[in-house]
């Protein structure tokens, strides 16, 4: 497994696209609203990539995605394609950005309410952010990658809640997806041991039920298999020479969050 390691200059594009992956994210908030269409939220965002950031959407025509962001409502927990289908109060919603600028990736996502969420919406979303942070408080150098999936699962399965094995975060940088696979599931000190200049995404998808999940028809869309909700978070990190500096921070974020 070839693990690419960035260089200074590597480094330097893609802070540059993991802030401007986080700025699209930060301009989306205000039109989450009932009665918005996700296909209506892609179209406004597409344009904002396109026009103002003058980026490439990383999804569009990806594999066959038709689409510039992914969208995931409720019960679905990944991959969702915005369409038709219109927001209602009460709904939760993943909104998955990636961007490319002078060719390098950045790769962030949130979840977002519609109106006044459920309890048990509020709780999972919360939790599944705890999850996403505590797996990124384990990078550093000399850390492995199962302290990561280690440190995410404890604390789901604590919650009583599901972790999602099927997918998992990823490498990233020229590509989209690099080496290594960054499970959100493990055991402490195995798997490949982290250096200086790797760069992957840590995106745990949690489940308010049970962890099994099925693809829909068309061939993108990933749901609960018992229908329940589910939430994801991610954020694009670095390891640094003393720890980590998360790339894809917003606003609200970096006032809470400084680089270790």
């Amino acid at each position: 497994m070839s693990v690419p390691v960035k260089t200074a200059e590597e480094i330097a594009k893609m802070r540059i696209a993991g802030r401007l992956a986080a700025q699209v994210l930060e301009m989306i908030d205000e039109h989450i609203r009932p009665g918005i269409t996700t296909g209506e939220l892609d179209r406004i965002c597409h344009d904002f990539m396109v026009d103002v950031q003058g980026v490439v959407p990383a999804p569009l025509n990806y594999r066959g995605f038709p689409k510039s962001i992914c969208t995931s409502v409720n019960h679905q927990v990944c991959h969702g394609i915005p369409g038709n289908k219109r927001l209602k109060k009460g709904d939760i919603l993943n909104i998955d950005i990636t961007v490319i600028k002078d060719g390098y990736h950045g790769d962030t996502s949130k979840m977002f309410f519609v109106g006044e969420p459920s309890i048990l919406a509020r709780r999972l979303s919360k939790v599944t952010r705890e999850a996403m942070l505590v797996g990124i408080a384990q990078v550093r150098p000399g850390a492995t990658l199962g302290d990561i999936g280690h440190a995410i699962q404890s604390l789901v399965e604590g919650r009583q809640y599901s972790v999602v094995r099927e997918y998992c975060g990823h490498g990233i940088g020229r590509e989209f997806h690099e080496e290594p696979q960054i499970l959100h599931y493990g055991k402490p000190g195995e798997g490949m041991i982290l250096v200086p200049g790797m760069c992957f995404t840590v995106e745990p998808m949690v489940n308010a039920g049970k962890r099994h999940i099925k693809l829909l028809p068309d061939g993108w869309t990933v749901v609960t298999k018992d229908r329940s909700l589910s939430a994801q978070w991610e954020h694009t990190v670095l390891v640094t020479e003393d720890g980590h500096e998360v790339l894809t921070l917003r606003a609200e974020e970096r006032e809470q969050t400084s680089p270790r």
